[in-house]
């Protein structure tokens, strides 16, 4: 089909433009909306409770034989492990982008179901549970009472029966995770008491098995001729602490009783006691809801949000529901500066082309061409399977400038042909379409080209340059369609020549302007015509600027601070604090209050909620951890640097600083959820030989203190401590054997009295809870207390536990980790100020070669991970790109030689883009990176523009130089009009502020810097390289006389 047939058939192509708006508009409505795309490795996580074991057991006993049994399943990357004090296990295992997280859980699951075998009974009979964990973090939420009336407790559980149910209802949202204990019935043993009745733990649980049971009783007068049948209906599992006081523990002959209360103390109590919360300062409790892969973040948070609004309608008195971090704020606001960005960018671009075309009528026609590609973009966005997120919007507000190219060369075209002389709009359109039709196809199919590359990228990075390049690509793809159909259609409707002055009549604005900037561009084309002569004469100033700019390149791209994506202020910060090894939750929680004065005191905080005993840092449960959410004030209520999310966190750092007897870390949330807690560094310092902890632990505070030391770190850390005051336990097996019983009898009683038993279910408030076992506080303090803790020896006497264990003072660590099978500690570091990510994972390297012995060694995770293994494919991604288009070039020119005058073109803008991050302090990260994808499409395409005239005058006769000269003079404004839409469209890019600043500014620094001195380089440089190309080919590959070797 020819550009002719649309131009006498306007109504198809307003027809063919009106359906790709109808499908764009479509896709647009039904596109998920989410912050990035679904781009963290799937994981699965695998949990399992051992309870009253120590972390070294738990290790032991549950974690290694479900590792032995997990490694290696089906696409898998690497797994983590942890085992805590508090008796829990988990492993994390992280599978390759693309894995199918359902498939993922199928199999751990299979291979967790292998191993149960090996694991203890009390592990088994609480189960261990293997499942996806979900791809992002929606929403944190807390529950606080200000009137005194409810506890912790209460609230914990009103959540739980009441608002987490609801929320798990939603579609789209995954996991609902409460921080708080559940509901648990709680019969506290007297280990004196038990004693004079001769009876141990294993004896109640024997009694709870007995009558705390469900049971199906029968129908009587089933099958009979009665008249009534009735149902026989046991009572059931009790639900109360009288009705389980009254369980009957013994009885005598003499008819008296023997109940549990008389030997225990019973209350609705928590299944364990190691979690304290509040929020600013009142009781509270804190939940968080994570999203299910490919589903709307935007659509989930504003139907929880009115879920919470229902909720918070019913609750009682003095109860509040706060949202403490939402990733809608901080998408909302990222969406919001996106947007404005874009019309910014769409009103300079427009006027931009009105400077230049000088016409209202040639302007509108571009800017249809804006509209139709962008929205119809949504369409492909949306049969891809992408989203509308950070990354395609980007890419929409990067494109504007390119898809307005393809419009203007036609209305500059046709106006041209107006210049000359045409009168009719009709014909002016027609031969002017005849000229540039194949040059539109021929540079869309070369910026298109630059992207296929990128598409086969696997991995984090290449699902980020994917959605980015492909929506680039498909926008300035539908933006030659539009202007091979719809542009010269209206061009040859509404586009009329500048009217002449007439005698007598007053020119109109438009006109008057022409005719004054015709006489501006003149002179500007003839001072350029001058400046390119003096090159001419020149040519080895081209080769020195090429080898100097070639030599700049090299040298800005290893100084240039690297990082994977930009650190954005989410408007959340996180505080981890450890306390010494062995502090109770008591002391732990009088740490967080003098941590929460010091917060009170700064303005940019909104609200805060607290967790004691969970370190959100340490990645598990501890009685000497304790973390803060600190949600801050909006956007515009912290403007400049001093109210951003680092200043914060370097404000928290400084006022407790006077806090000694506790590690305090304040970190932000990552960027990208899915991949570990904080956004800095993740570092697994692991011992690959099988040596002890404690040498482990040596090394790495050796390695910490070094990375401290240096420069590009602003803070390491680790939360392992083997100083955790322990008592080794050991069993005189030759006294048990004397007394008539077995070394694991005297362990069941220790565990039942002081670590806890599940012993029972109990149903209350139409749900499942756990009974556990355990002595009272009181009975549990000190070594002493084993002496007041009895087992019944064979004789029948009761002999204190005491006797047959011998307890050693030790100390060790509190949570042991594992990474792929290995003993490892996991240490947390992030950049100082004027250092990248990409400096602090170079500056880890330098320091473990330093400082780790051969048989030690260490490992990235989370984003760090990701980063650490992208740099080498980004090389080979740019290389094969600007060997993408040498090759097209290639064939289009039906020359080796001529393509090189457009390739070195790019070397001049990609210094460019590095020389202003550099002066403007960006790191080159992914969205930096594929700015500089673009930029080497776009400077191909528009050299062809200066390439493909010179040597089409050349074909006409001209001598070399004249053609090169006659191209840079003609082809001057086009490119202008290239350039300036594109830099002065993403200058609102450049000086952004707010939400997603930091990205914006990675976007627009590197693209403008490579666009201004790209096409500086373009204007000047192409046209010697031409001519040096030129003046190559024509002596090495002279041209083939085709007539002569058809004859022959």
């Amino acid at each position: 089909m020819k550009p002719k047939m649309f131009i006498d058939r306007p109504i198809l192509a307003a027809c063919i433009s009106a359906l790709i708006l109808m499908l764009g508009i479509i896709g647009l409505v039904n596109l998920p909306m989410e912050q990035y795309p679904d781009i963290a490795p799937p994981t699965v996580q695998v949990s399992a409770t051992y309870t009253g074991a120590s972390a070294a057991t738990v290790q032991k006993a549950v974690i290694v034989p479900l590792e032995e049994e997990i490694n290696g399943v089906e696409n898998m990357m690497y797994m983590t492990s942890s085992a805590t004090n508090t008796g829990s296990g988990t492993i994390n295992v992280y599978f390759k982008q693309g894995t199918d997280p359902d498939m993922a859980a199928i199999n751990v699951q299979n291979r967790v179901t292998k191993a149960q075998g090996t694991l203890p009974g009390e592990v088994t009979k609480i189960g261990v549970t293997a499942q996806k964990r979900q791809n992002s973090q929606l929403q944190l939420m807390s529950l606080y009472c200000t009137n005194g009336d409810y506890d912790e407790k209460f609230l914990t559980n009103y959540l739980k029966i009441n608002v987490v149910p609801r929320i798990q209802r939603i579609s789209g949202v995954g996991e609902v995770m409460v921080m708080g204990n559940d509901y648990a019935m709680r019969i506290w043993l007297k280990p004196d008491v038990m004693a004079q009745y001769g009876l141990v733990p294993s004896d109640i649980i024997a009694v709870l098995g007995e009558q705390n049971i469900e049971s199906s009783t029968g129908t009587l007068g089933e099958d009979s001729e009665n008249t009534f049948q009735y149902t026989l209906k046991y009572r059931g599992r009790y639900e109360t602490g009288e009705e389980f006081g009254n369980l009957v523990v013994r009885t005598d002959g003499n008819g008296n009783v023997l109940y549990l209360k008389d030997v225990a103390d019973i209350e609705l109590g928590t299944t364990s006691y190691n979690f304290s919360g509040g929020v600013s300062g009142y009781p509270g409790a804190t939940f968080m809801v994570m999203q299910t892969a490919g589903s709307n973040a935007n659509e989930i948070i504003e139907n929880i949000n009115k879920v919470a609004d229902e909720i918070r309608a019913d609750l009682p008195d003095g109860l509040v529901l706060e949202t403490m971090m939402s990733a809608k704020s901080f998408l909302d606001a990222s969406i919001k500066n996106v947007i404005k960005t874009l019309i910014e960018a769409i009103l300079l671009v427009i006027i931009v082309v009105y400077v230049f075309l000088q016409s209202v009528r040639s302007t509108f026609i571009p800017l249809v061409g804006i509209f139709v590609s962008l929205i119809g973009t949504f369409a492909f966005l949306y049969v891809a399977g992408f989203s509308i997120n950070l990354l395609t919007l980007f890419a929409l507000v990067l494109v504007i400038g390119t898809v307005v190219d393809d419009s203007i060369v036609v209305v500059e075209a046709v106006q041209a042909k107006f210049d000359e002389g045409y009168k009719s709009p009709y014909k002016a359109t027609v031969d002017a379409m005849g000229g540039i039709t194949a040059a539109i196809i021929t540079t869309t199919l070369v910026f298109m080209a630059v992207f296929i590359p990128v598409s086969f990228m696997g991995g984090t990075t290449g699902t980020f340059y994917t959605q980015f390049g492909l929506t680039m690509a498909v926008a300035v793809g539908i933006s030659a369609v539009n202007a091979l159909t719809l542009s010269p259609a209206l061009c040859a409707l509404i586009m009329t020549p500048h009217i002449k002055a007439e005698e007598g009549k007053p020119l109109s604005f438009s006109s008057r302007f022409h005719i004054a900037f015709d006489a501006a561009f003149g002179r500007i084309v003839n001072k350029y015509k001058v400046g390119v002569k003096y090159f001419f004469r020149h040519k080895w100033m081209a080769g020195i600027a090429l080898i100097v700019v070639c030599l700049l390149l090299v040298v800005l791209v290893k100084t240039t601070k690297t990082g994977l994506i930009p650190d954005e202020d989410t408007g959340t910060v996180f505080v981890a604090i450890t306390t010494a090894p062995g502090s109770t939750l008591a002391e732990t929680e009088s740490t967080l209050k003098e941590v929460e004065k010091r917060l009170v005191e700064i303005p940019q905080i909104y609200l805060y909620a607290t967790v004691g005993g969970y370190n959100m840092m340490g990645g598990g449960q501890s009685s000497a951890g304790g973390t803060f959410i600190v949600r801050l004030k909006d956007w515009d209520e912290r403007k400049g640097d001093a109210s951003g999310k680092d200043a914060i966190i370097e404000q928290v750092f400084a006022r407790t600083s006077d806090i000694k007897n506790a590690q305090i870390f304040a970190f932000a949330p990552p960027m990208i959820m899915g991949y570990g807690m904080t956004n800095g560094l993740e570092i697994y310092v692991q011992d690959q030989k099988g040596g002890d902890i404690e040498t482990l632990f040596s090394y790495t505070k050796n390695f910490v203190a070094a990375l401290n030391a240096r420069p590009e770190i602003q803070s390491a850390v680790t939360t392992f401590d083997t100083r955790f005051p322990q008592y080794l336990v050991e069993v005189d097996a030759a006294r048990c054997k004397r007394a008539g019983i077995s070394p694991s009898e005297v362990l069941n009683v220790l565990s039942c009295y002081v670590g806890g038993n599940y012993a029972s279910n109990v149903n209350r408030f139409s749900k499942i809870y756990r009974v556990m076992l355990q002595a009272r506080p009181e009975y549990r303090l000190d070594t002493e207390s084993l002496n007041r803790m009895y087992v019944r020896t064979a004789s029948g006497s009761m002999a204190p536990v005491g006797q047959f264990i011998t307890l050693t003072k030790t100390y060790g660590p509190e949570i042991l980790s594992r990474f792929n099978l290995f003993s490892c500690i996991s240490v947390n570091a992030s950049a100082a100020e004027g250092y990248s990510s990409g400096d602090a994972i170079q500056a880890v390297r330098e320091v473990a070669r330093e400082t780790l012995p051969s048989g030690y060694g260490f490992e990235f995770g989370g984003t760090s991970r990701e980063e650490a293994s992208s740099g080498t494919s980004i090389m080979v991604i740019f290389t094969i790109c600007i060997l993408f288009v040498y090759i097209i070039l290639c064939s289009l020119y039906e020359s080796l030689f001529i393509p090189l005058a457009v390739m070195l073109s790019i070397p001049f803008g990609l210094a460019g883009s590095f020389l202003f991050a550099k002066i403007f302090g960006v790191e080159n990260n992914i969205y930096m990176q594929t700015g500089l994808i673009m930029l080497i499409g776009l400077l191909s395409k528009t050299a062809i523009l200066l390439t493909e005239y010179a040597s089409e005058r050349r074909r006409h006769g001209m001598s070399i130089a004249q053609a090169a000269l006659s191209a840079a003079a003609v082809r001057l404004r086009p490119i202008l009009m290239t350039a300036l839409t594109m830099i002065i469209g993403l200058f609102p890019l450049v000086v952004a502020t707010g939400a997603g600043a930091n990205g914006n500014i990675s976007l627009g620094v590197g693209t403008v810097g490579g666009m201004l001195i790209g096409t500086v380089a373009l204007l000047f440089v192409v046209p010697v390289l031409f001519i040096v190309f030129q003046t190559i080919e024509e002596r090495v590959m002279p041209k083939r006389n085709i007539a002569d070797s058809t004859d022959k």
